[in-house]
């Protein structure tokens, strides 16, 4: 059965690639959207609109629609702080979609004093489409010139925040254009490591320089705090720790006992996070 199933996939992979290219002779290079690869249908699972709570009470915040440059229609909050800290632009895991994190966002706005800047990937919440590893890296460098744009910062003013899927997210985008800081949240050594730990069989799939933080955090020189639980099931710790190794200094990693993959506030890593933000932050909010 396992076998059949493969096959089916790598046949309905094939022909989602070939159609992909049937089109690129018809259309100009950034418009043409790509289909889910076989890795990619495992990979993202997300929660489109109206799932969630759009109108959380205690969170300040402004719907920001954008483009990708292949054109997809993206959406985001922005919760703005009076004398912000720090900017911080968020990329989250591969579940739900921005209104999972109201609560955090609204700590980080209400406690932390940082203006923030969460955007869902296409196929995500209010954001159109259907996520690839691609176009989700399209999204990120999109929302990065929005906040810009929203907040009259520069790129190398703003801090990148990403948690789980979100953290190689993060790692790719501060390896292209460093930001001020960078935080990670539970995340992973590469795409194909973590698909060797859920989907052994199939982990053939992913190509080796895909979402690969290793190869990418290598490049990027400033201040970086880690936090991951050691009793993560979804994201063994040990990757975490493989991609910390690979970082530069400044570099702090915080290890969270016998915490699993999004049991992770606890105060000692709340204090390190208030205390990196007062380190790296330098952005500003139009007032």
């Amino acid at each position: 059965m396992h076998r059949i199933l493969l096959l089916f996939l790598v046949v309905v992979s094939h022909f989602r690639s070939q159609c992909v290219a049937d089109e690129a002779s018809s259309k100009p290079r950034e418009s043409i959207k790509k289909s889910p690869s076989i890795d990619e249908m495992l990979l993202f699972f997300p929660s489109k609109f109206p799932e969630g709570d759009w109108q959380p009470k205690h969170l300040n915040f402004e719907d920001v629609y954008f483009e990708a440059t292949d054109g997809t229609h993206l959406h985001g909050w922005f919760c703005p702080c009076e004398s912000p800290r720090a900017v911080v632009l968020i990329a989250h895991g591969n579940g739900g979609n921005v209104t999972s994190r109201a609560d955090w966002l609204t700590y980080l706005q209400s406690r932390m004093r940082v203006s923030t800047f969460v955007f869902d990937y296409r196929g995500y919440g209010r954001s159109e489409g259907a996520p690839t590893v691609e176009g989700v890296l399209q999204d990120a460098r999109a929302a990065r010139a929005k906040l810009c744009e929203l907040t009259e910062v520069k790129p190398s003013e703003i801090v990148l925040f990403g948690e789980s899927l979100g953290g190689a997210v993060a790692v790719q985008l501060s390896s292209e254009l460093a930001p001020s800081g960078l935080v990670l949240q539970s995340t992973f050594s590469s795409l194909r490591a973590i698909a060797d730990v859920h989907y052994p069989k199939l982990s053939w799939l992913v190509p080796e320089e895909k979402l690969n933080s290793i190869t990418a955090i290598k490049s990027y020189h400033g201040p970086l705090l880690m936090s991951h639980g050691t009793a993560d099931r979804t994201i063994p710790y040990s990757l975490g720790k493989d991609l910390f190794q690979a970082a530069n200094k400044p570099k702090t990693l915080v290890t969270i006992k016998n915490r699993d993959h999004d049991d992770w506030m606890t105060n000692d890593y709340l204090r390190k996070l208030d205390a990196f933000i007062s380190m790296v932050g330098k952005g500003k909010t139009k007032q």
